[in-house]
């Protein structure tokens, strides 16, 4: 890969220069005939569209021909200051590098996967003398057996009580499992085998983790004839209750087989992705498999403001970015063929760093469950369709209940909470056509300390902290991140705050609205403020009503999780946290290593560097921090 050679004007373009068609062809002089990635810029130098071609110069030039071009093409062609590219090496560098710069740039002429969440995995930890079996996000780390990716957190809660049930692994963290004297409850409900305490041998156990592996990696009917061959024998031996104990591991084997809702035969692992679009909106629906397990699907909303976008292009944009951060399957199969599937799939191979095959397939077992997939891309968008229609309707009703100038497009509501001022937390909430904007949320720990306890104060921090912060992003306010109505959790003294906030900040035209319950507190009859405006209330039937107690509800719900998040970390705080340099792996590490902050605050200096993990240096910090006026090495 080449460095990027910019072309065109500079960024801060000066009134009546070169701009739109001019650019570009100012730029095509000096373009390439090589594979590479092009990217469009405004006039503020944000990306407006980012592009892959075979040939950078004879793709960027079909940009020149406007009459060819859509209408949605020639405004963005229209707004164009300044053209950058990037050669590449191959045709599959530059859609790994297109779907890399579209998730980060986010640009507005794109099909953009908006998904934030991080996929979840199930790990065993082998580099423990008891392999633990967990959930993960994250990074990986050395020394554990990653397997996934699942669809949600729930997928992979099933597949561990399975492997509780069937292999009988521990799933306790590492410092519970050092400090238990006695068998837990799971083992006594038959999803553990004990091995804090060792009520099975480490070889034995050694087994039972291997034979998870391979259940993880599809081995199913090996395990339930090597399990039946070993009830036999334990019952030819009179070994009864360990016969017994077979079968009813066996019987669970059984149920995870039949409980594995759409499977695909002979495929062991495979993603599906089947897209379906309507009124201007795309659906794709992606099943994981892995192991021949079904992990579960999960759908994926795309907005395209070109009306002339095909299937076969959403599909080839929404792979490259699926498979940008997630390691792509050896068999993908696709509800559409894609007109350069060579090119994508040779991408994918060099993101997997093996064969990657896209298949559409035409019958059989593999087109029934890309034809399962597809209907549920079609029933997921159909309803997303209907709420948004019925989301309309609500939001027309609160522009009109509050005299807002048009239909609101971002409503975000505001709240507070603290125990006599500890662990003081705010939040927001952002709703909007689409309903909850859960990527959107925002939480506060409230810095000062005479505002907490006080909600007036922590109202003014929170309004002050987010609005500050916007206006220095955004001081033109041209950005989509500025709302049109403001909720606020109370009544008339919260209101006078937040009106004092957007005064100071010259915020005045931002609509604000305080919602407090009655003095009774009953849900139904809240009161609405607003300034210069006697306080009303709503019908109890009333559907804006039941949907602006959605809204608040919901920054409630928010705002004390946030509020037990941090009560939760502050509780589980120790000494070892104040000593700098040492962060939560090593944190976990000395715990292991001591089994508690108190003997790792009696260790001695060479013991501390005895600890796997824990250098001579950092040992003499750690015991200096606790023995301040100790000096040299022992006990």
């Amino acid at each position: 890969m080449t460095d990027a050679v910019p072309s065109g004007d500079d960024t801060n373009a000066e009134p009546g220069a070169p701009s739109g068609v001019a650019v570009i062809e100012a730029a095509l002089a000096t373009l390439p005939l090589v594979p590479g990635v092009y990217r469009m810029l405004d006039a503020k130098g944000d990306a407006l569209y980012v592009g892959k071609a075979r040939s950078l110069r004879k793709r960027v030039y079909s940009y020149t021909q406007t009459h060819r071009l859509t209408e949605r093409l020639r405004r963005m062609v229209f707004e164009t200051r300044r053209l950058e590219i990037v050669t590449t090496s191959s045709e599959a560098d530059a859609l790994l590098l297109e779907a890399n710069l579209i998730k980060r740039l986010r640009p507005r002429y794109n099909i953009v996967l908006r998904d934030d969440k991080s996929y979840p995995w199930l790990v065993i930890t082998d580099d423990h003398a008891w392999p633990q079996i967990a959930k993960h996000r994250g990074e990986r780390r050395k020394g554990a057996s990653y397997y996934g990716p699942f669809a949600s957190a729930w997928a992979v809660n099933q597949t561990i009580t399975a492997l509780q049930r069937v292999f009988l692994l521990r799933s306790c963290a590492d410092t519970v499992f050092e400090t238990r004297d006695r068998p837990c409850l799971l083992y006594q409900i038959k999803r553990c085998s004990a091995p804090c305490v060792e009520r099975v041998s480490q070889p034995d156990y050694a087994e039972l983790v291997r034979e998870a592996k391979q259940f993880l990696a599809g081995e199913v009917p090996s395990i339930q004839k090597r399990l039946a061959a070993e009830m036999e024998r334990a019952a030819e031996a009179l070994e009864f209750e360990r016969a017994a104990a077979i079968r009813d591991r066996i019987r669970g084997l059984t149920h995870v087989q039949g409980t594995s809702r759409i499977n695909v035969e002979g495929v062991g692992d495979a993603d599906v992705v089947a897209l379906h679009m309507a009124a201007g909106m795309s659906c794709v629906q992606v099943f994981f498999f892995r192991g021949g397990r079904n992990n579960g699907n999960r759908p994926y909303f795309l907005t395209h403001a070109k009306a002339d976008i095909t299937p076969e292009e959403v599909m080839e944009n929404f792979l490259a970015q699926l498979y940008d951060d997630l390691p792509p399957p050896p068999l993908v199969l696709l509800s559409h063929e894609l007109p350069d599937a060579e090119w994508v799939a040779e991408a994918l191979a060099v993101k997997a760093g093996r064969r990657v095959e896209l298949h559409r397939p035409q019958r059989g077992d593999k087109r029934a469950v890309v034809a399962h997939a597809e209907q549920n891309a079609r029933e997921a968008l159909e309803r997303r369709l209907a709420e948004s229609t019925a989301q309309g309707l609500l939001l027309d009703g609160v522009q009109r209940l509050f005299d807002l100038p048009d239909r609101p497009r971002r409503i975000e509501v505001y709240d507070n909470s603290h125990i006599m001022g500890t662990q003081a937390y705010g939040a927001m909430i952002v709703a909007g056509p689409a309903g909850f904007e859960r990527t959107h949320y925002r939480k506060w720990s409230i810095k000062d300390p005479k505002a907490r306890g006080d909600d007036f104060a922590m109202m003014r921090e929170v309004l002050t902290r987010r609005f500050e912060r916007a206006l220095k992003e955004d001081p033109a306010r041209a950005e989509e991140g500025w709302p049109d109505l403001v909720l606020i959790d109370g009544g008339q003294g919260q209101l006078g705050t937040a009106m004092q906030v957007m005064t100071d900040l010259g915020l005045e035209d931002i609509p604000l609205v305080a919602i407090a319950k009655g003095v009774d507190r009953d849900a139904g009859r809240e009161w609405f403020h607003r300034a210069g405006q006697e306080a009303f209330q709503l019908p109890p039937r009333d559907p804006v009503l039941y949907y602006l107690q959605r809204l608040r509800d919901e920054a409630h719900r928010f705002v004390i999780n946030a509020h037990r998040g941090g009560r939760a970390k502050a509780l589980t705080r120790s000494e070892l946290d104040d000593i700098p340099g040492v962060g939560a792996a090593v944190k976990r590490r000395l715990l292991n290593h001591f089994g508690s902050a108190r003997g790792v605050r009696n260790a001695g200096e060479e013991d501390l560097a005895n600890c796997p993990g824990i250098g001579p240096s950092l040992a003499r910090r750690i015991h200096q921090h606790f023995h301040p006026t100790a000096t040299g090495t022992g006990q």
